[in-house]
């Protein structure tokens, strides 16, 4: 693929992980919870991943945090994404290079590690342990939310062929 396509499939995945989470944010809360997402900006993020490589779905996902934080959010916000960002991104990265796991899997994983991501800079923002009572709900729909955004970036990833 010729430098100026990579280029341009990669600001393609970056414009639909913004777009995927400006859709979900304003889709009504599933839950009565709050804070529970179904993270579909992964879906870019995952293809990207697989298909181009881990530095371009690294820029993906940093591109996609600090545009919708600068855009939409607010530095606490932005606090929040990037550390959940930043564990699940690591997790996903090491269980698909380990090849234990597939594209289902590794869904899952960044989905379970974005929310205790979140919990650990809730914890460090609020000074305070209390919120760690909420993690087995997030994990839950991590685990939920994981599955379908797994298996959406699987049949993506499946079918759609890059030359």
């Amino acid at each position: 693929m010729s430098k100026n396509k990579r280029l341009a499939l990669l600001s393609m995945c970056a414009c639909l992980a913004m777009l995927l989470s400006f859709v979900e944010s304003r889709i009504p809360p599933l839950t009565a919870i709050p804070g529970i997402k179904m993270g579909l900006a992964n879906i870019a993020v995952m293809f990207t991943m697989y298909k181009m490589g881990t530095k371009e779905a690294a820029i993906v996902s940093a591109i996609r945090i600090v545009l919708l934080a600068l855009l939409f959010g607010s530095f606490v916000s932005f606090l929040y994404s990037l550390a959940g960002a930043i564990l699940s991104f690591t997790v996903m990265l090491l269980l698909r290079k380990i090849k234990l796991f597939s594209t289902l899997g590794v869904s899952v994983a960044g989905g379970v590690c974005h929310n205790i991501g979140q919990i650990t800079m809730a914890c460090i923002l609020l000074e305070t342990n209390v919120i760690v009572y909420y993690l087995p709900f997030l994990l839950l729909s991590g685990t939920v939310t994981g599955i379908m955004i797994g298996a959406a970036s699987a049949l993506l990833i499946k079918r759609i062929k890059i030359k």
